[in-house]
């Protein structure tokens, strides 16, 4: 019973998808796309290219295509559960539905953070080919670790739905938008988008304080699956800084979704 109730309401969620699938896929892809044109094409173009220090021999593209992949990853899945959450717990109260299906408050949970994976997984499908394709500078990708790439963008995905979870139960519907101004973009300037964390050794305070910012470890493991030739942190404390935010956000965005809902 469980599992048909779980998948019915994926089932659900998908059918909302499928109808706003072309805002969602430019939502997704309306950023990386811009900063990708601005940096990659059109700076090379007139002779403004950006030097990724270290080594002549990687492209600034090849640096940012990880970090960009990493970005689509991380917001879509946070955006795919605090938008929609803060709108059911709000006005519309649309929660009320989905926790009278026959399954614990916490599975109910679960789905939404299942389901906003699923689109994290698909954003960072549709982001990468992209990197490739607009750039006017060589593009240096390649898997170089199946295992570690699916491990990175499973426990990315997992992660940023739970902490979509976590913003979504405690801000208020209608600061949701200023919560988002706020968290986007330091958290993308400073999670090593467009730069390895090893490179930032000539600022060792500001490499220490990084190391906060779970976008960070995404963009450092997909650097590693993808960019192995570029500096890198070591896999085994990028697997566990994700492990273990993976496991306090999800004990905490379900204890605080299970009392909201209960309120």
């Amino acid at each position: 019973m469980y599992v048909r109730a779980f998948w019915g309401l994926m089932l659900r969620d998908a059918r909302v998808l499928a109808r706003e699938f072309i805002p969602f896929l430019l939502r997704t892809i309306m950023n990386p796309l811009l900063f990708t044109f601005v940096f990659t094409y059109v700076f090379p173009k007139i002779g403004a290219g950006i030097s990724p220090g270290g080594s002549t021999n990687v492209s600034f593209a090849t640096v940012i295509a990880p970090g960009l992949v990493a970005v689509a990853i991380f917001f879509q899945g946070i955006a795919a559960v605090a938008l929609p959450l803060a709108t059911e717990l709000g006005g519309t109260r649309e929660i009320e539905d989905r926790v009278m299906a026959p399954l614990p408050v916490s599975m109910v949970a679960l789905e939404k953070v299942v389901w906003s994976s699923l689109q994290s997984i698909i954003a960072a499908a549709a982001v990468l080919p992209m990197v490739l394709l607009v750039s006017a500078e060589p593009v240096s990708v390649t898997v170089a670790s199946w295992p570690m790439l699916i491990a990175v963008v499973l426990l990315a995905a997992f992660v940023a739905g739970y902490l979509g979870l976590v913003i979504g139960t405690v801000v208020k519907p209608k600061q949701i938008g200023l919560i988002f101004s706020l968290v986007v973009v330091p958290v993308t300037f400073l999670g090593c988008t467009y730069y390895p964390w090893a490179q930032l050794t000539n600022i060792r305070w500001l490499q220490i304080v990084t190391l906060i910012n779970p976008l960070v470890y995404v963009c450092e493991g997909l650097r590693i699956a993808l960019t192995p030739g570029i500096k890198h942190m070591p896999a085994a404390a990028v697997i566990l800084a994700l492990l273990a935010l993976l496991a306090a956000l999800a004990y905490l965005g379900t204890r605080l979704f299970i009392r909201r809902v209960i309120d």
